[in-house]
């Protein structure tokens, strides 16, 4: 065992530490949550990891997203990412794929060969279909809920989608799911109540006031939404090396 991971070993065991590095973790988005995600897997010792994402680091990205500084500001997001994942664990095997996943893109991801999927993308088309094409592969997953409009990280809860309250996502995606015959979800939300953003007030930072209104978001709720999520994510991955 490498020393890096000396102080993971004393908590996971030597068996932990090896079932995360022969593990594949495909991440799909590497913003304000999936950055997180990606960053505490990788310094957990995760062996291999897909990162999928389209876009490229923007400055608004830098009040929340642990990848935006203004060094990387204008560059592709999963090429940001798979550069800070092989400063931290070089022996960890990236796979960056730039693109903004829609279900037409399944095709071009074998499911089967992750060990796990983490949804930490915002369209609801997408991540309906990541949750099918997972549960066709027999491969676990956990989805964000929505963490925009958020400010008491303390109310972030990991649970079944069926048993969530109060995320306005979480509800359009119970009502997809059911519709699809999924029967369970492990996910990751807030019941706080989300704070109303005004027209107003978008106007006085230069964002759109026309239809849908931007999202606020600060960097200490999508954090530890991702962090919860690498956690999860970690256990469940044990638990598969022990069986």
């Amino acid at each position: 065992m490498k020393p890096q991971f000396s102080r993971t070993q004393l908590l996971l065991g030597a068996e932990g530490v090896k079932a995360l590095a022969a593990s594949r973790v495909c991440v799909f988005g590497v913003g304000g949550v999936g950055g997180y995600v990606v960053e505490a897997l990788a310094r957990a010792g995760v062996g291999a990891l897909d990162i999928v994402d389209a876009d490229n680091v923007d400055v608004s990205n830098l009040n929340r997203q642990i990848i935006a500084t203004w060094d990387t500001v204008g560059q592709p997001k999963v090429q940001v990412m798979a550069q800070r994942i092989a400063s931290i664990n070089p022996d960890c095997r990236v796979t960056a794929h730039q693109c903004f996943y829609l279900p037409e893109q399944r095709d071009a991801f074998d499911f089967s060969q992750y060990n796990y999927v983490v949804d930490a993308i915002d369209t609801v088309t997408a991540k309906i279909d990541l949750v099918l094409a997972a549960g066709e592969a027999g491969v676990p997953i956990i989805s964000a809920m929505g963490a925009g409009n958020k400010l008491d990280p303390t109310r972030l809860e990991v649970a079944d989608i069926y048993d969530t309250s109060m995320c306005k996502l979480a509800k359009v995606m119970r009502k997809e799911l059911r519709v699809r015959g999924v029967k369970a979800l492990k996910c990751v939300y807030s019941k706080e109540e989300p704070v109303k953003i005004t027209a107003e007030a978008a106007a006085a930072v230069g964002l759109p006031t026309e239809g849908k209104l931007p999202p606020g978001s600060v960097s200490f709720v999508p954090s530890v939404a991702g962090l919860i999520i690498a956690g999860e994510v970690v256990k469940d991955l044990i638990a598969q090396g022990a069986r």
